[in-house]
Parts: C-alpha cells; sequence; structure tokens
C-alpha cells in the first residue's frame, strides 16, 4: 500500500528563502504538476529523504530548483503547517532556512514544476501566495536577510 508524505504520517519539508544578501528574494510560481497549491508564489522546498542531512536537503533541493550553488544556508525556524489541500487534511514540519546565492547563477531547474520565477521584496509581492508562505518570509525578515 502507498502512503503519502503529509496525508498519511507527518512529511518533513526543508523550506528555504532564497535572498541576494540585498534584502530581495526569489520566489517560484508554482507550476499545474505540483502536489497542492498550483499557480501560487512560494519560496522553495521539497521533502526531507529518509536518513538524509536537512543540511544537504537543502542544498539538494535548492541546485535542483535554481541550479545556484547555496553561498550561505542559515537555519531559521520550525513550524508545523497544517492545512487542507482539496478537502483533504495535511500536517508537514517545515525547517525553513535562509539560502544565499549569487543571483546570476539563478534559472529554473525544474520547469516541470515551477513556471515562473522572479526577485521580490517585502513591498512587490505577487498574487496569489501559497497559504503557508508568511511563516518563512517573517522569519527571514525578522533576522534581517529580507526587506
Amino acid at each position: 500500500m502507498n502512503k503519502n508524505r503529509g496525508v498519511d504520517y507527518i512529511g518533513v519539508t526543508v523550506t528555504f528563502v532564497i535572498h541576494d544578501g540585498k534584502g530581495n528574494f526569489l520566489l517560484q510560481k508554482r507550476s499545474q504538476s505540483t502536489r497542492d497549491e498550483q499557480g501560487t508564489w512560494d519560496v522553495g522546498g521539497g521533502a526531507l529523504e529518509f536518513g538524509e542531512e536537512w543540511i544537504d536537503a537543502v542544498t539538494r533541493e535548492v541546485k535542483e530548483e535554481i541550479t545556484a550553488s547555496p553561498k550561505k544556508i542559515v537555519f531559521l525556524k520550525a513550524f508545523n503547517a497544517l492545512r487542507k489541500n482539496n478537502g483533504v487534511n495535511t500536517h508537514w514540519i517545515a525547517l525553513v532556512h535562509s539560502v544565499l546565492v549569487d543571483p546570476l547563477e539563478v534559472k529554473i531547474g525544474e520547469p516541470n514544476k515551477i513556471d515562473e520565477i522572479g526577485w521580490f521584496n517585502l513591498n512587490n509581492l505577487p498574487n496569489p501566495l501559497h497559504s503557508k508562505i508568511r511563516e518563512s518570509l517573517m522569519a527571514a525578515m525578522e533576522k534581517g536577510y529580507i526587506a
């Protein structure tokens, strides 16, 4: 029997706010082939794999999603991501990080999952936003990584 992370058991995700060191951050528009909240703008992230150190998961996911190599990774916080997805309760533990990258290295690495990317600040957010993006952006803002 197939079990689904976040539905049949608690999933663990590494989430990251990509930034340029100047207050700007990168958001991704989720494609129709993503697990949930298609068409919304979100920070990066992905499931932590069994036996994987979470810092290694962040590095792997950043390279997969935006092809850039992290210059600096800082753990910010953990939170419970409880919500409904198409009427189904989901439960994820999100391990949020800030990740400094060289903006010149950034490009879409997973075109099947990411429709568009863009650099933003807190005064020019795109719409619609992912339902759980606020926790990640607030954590990065509180630590001074984004403005």
